[in-house]
């Protein structure tokens, strides 16, 4: 489980990464993905360690 977690947040940072600088974009919709992306992350942290039941 936890090379899983480590793989997925590799992954989304990668991702976060290349929107951040590959993708022309306006900011403010940069800083809105951003967001969501790192409290969509944050709640399946909680959500698969147990701390949080959604």
């Amino acid at each position: 489980m936890l090379i899983t977690t480590i793989i997925t947040l590799i992954v989304v940072g990668v991702l976060l990464w290349l929107v951040n600088n590959k993708l022309p974009m306006d900011g403010t919709i940069k800083t809105i993905i951003n967001v969501v992306v790192i409290i969509a992350v944050v709640l399946w942290l909680l959500r698969s360690f147990g701390v949080v039941n959604l």
